[in-house]
């Protein structure tokens, strides 16, 4: 009922530079990755599992929605390793792991594990609910829709896509009694965000987070697209004047960059002016810090996670917008933690040259 809604505003700290600066995340709020085959959605959701659930006192629930059965196998061995979660589930562990993977028929898929966080919220829990992925729920309405014999609406989808996805999301939501934090990954097909799927998600979500191939290419991991993602915490009245200063500052001139792109293509860096050349090197300095190595990532990268502080990331963007570190060599703030170790690994790379 909507007197038992509870409205607050709280942050919620994920030690991940670029969403902690430009699309952060909210208590009890409704959260999105977005994003292609490939991009990294899973790998993001795992971290903010390592770097939320973990730290966190109460509950989590995860359900693995029509992905592949191996990640759920290797998420629950990673629970049991870190302490989240005791061996066979018994006393003692934090999260719930729930399942209706890629092989189940799609009954199964579309009524996975929601009803777990709300029973916890119930017993007046914090609930952390992680979902991989919300796509398939719509896939399993699809084909069970097609089942029925209704006909589809737009690109094929069923024609109550609209209400199925209105009934799932306004139950996640947090009450008087608890609250219920949903990070949501939203598979995108051939990543097109128009297409009716995650299109009609947009709408239920406090924050996006776009994540962008042709930032994956470049190798920026994670490949969270700084202005396409967007979050209603990015006030002056939530996050304070500083942080919004700092991040609108960052979006500007990661914009502008954006827009010199085609003459630099055509034309080259010489035909810049001075102070585009200037914004054009903060630019990819900025893009390349808002890179950053995950714990999960580790067996990957073979560099060690970082976790970075609300503080550490704003004082790091305001010098480098402010222009404190255009000394530094691009390379040294690629895959680094807080702005000290930029300087630390540019130390490093001036060393070894």
């Amino acid at each position: 009922a909507y007197d038992q809604l509870n409205p607050t505003v709280e942050l919620l700290e994920t030690g991940i530079k670029v969403i902690d600066l430009l699309a952060p995340y909210i208590k009890g709020g409704k959260i999105g990755l977005f994003g292609g085959a490939g991009v990294g959605k899973t790998v993001l959701i795992q971290e903010l599992i390592n770097n939320i659930a973990k730290g966190h006192g109460g509950y989590s629930v995860f359900a693995g929605v029509g992905e592949r059965t191996r990640e759920g196998n290797d998420l629950y061995h990673e629970f049991i390793e870190s302490g989240v979660n005791k061996k066979g589930g018994g006393e003692g562990s934090k999260c719930a792991l729930v399942y209706g993977q890629m092989n189940e028929p799609p009954g199964a898929r579309a009524r996975v594990g929601l009803t777990v966080a709300e029973s916890f919220r119930d017993q007046g829990q914090d609930v952390l609910f992680f979902v991989d992925n919300i796509f398939r729920f719509t896939q399993a309405g699809s084909e069970v829709s097609a089942l029925l014999g209704r006909i589809p609406s737009a690109v094929g989808y069923q024609p109550t896509l609209a209400t199925d996805m209105g009934a799932l999301q306004e139950r996640i939501t947090t009450t008087t009694k608890g609250s219920i934090t949903s990070v949501q990954a939203i598979y995108v097909p051939a990543d097109d965000l128009t297409d009716p799927a995650p299109a009609t998600s947009f709408a239920h979500l406090d924050a996006t987070t776009v994540l962008s191939r042709s930032i994956a290419e470049k190798g920026i991991y994670p490949a969270v697209d700084p202005l396409d993602s967007t979050s209603r915490m990015l006030s002056p009245l939530v996050v304070g004047e500083e942080h919004y200063n700092v991040a609108r500052q960052v979006q500007q001139i990661l914009q502008r960059y954006k827009a010199l792109q085609d003459i630099i293509a055509i034309l080259g860096m010489d035909e810049l002016s001075e102070e585009d050349k200037l914004t054009v090197a903060r630019a990819r300095k900025i893009e390349r810090f808002l890179s950053q190595p995950f714990h999960v990532a580790e067996v990957f990268t073979g560099s060690p996670g970082k976790f970075v502080n609300l503080a550490d990331t704003i004082k790091g963007f305001q010098g480098l917008c402010e222009g404190k570190y255009d000394h530094l060599p691009e390379p040294a703030f690629y895959m680094v933690g807080t702005i000290e170790e930029a300087v630390e690994k540019a130390q490093k790379l001036a060393a070894s040259a």
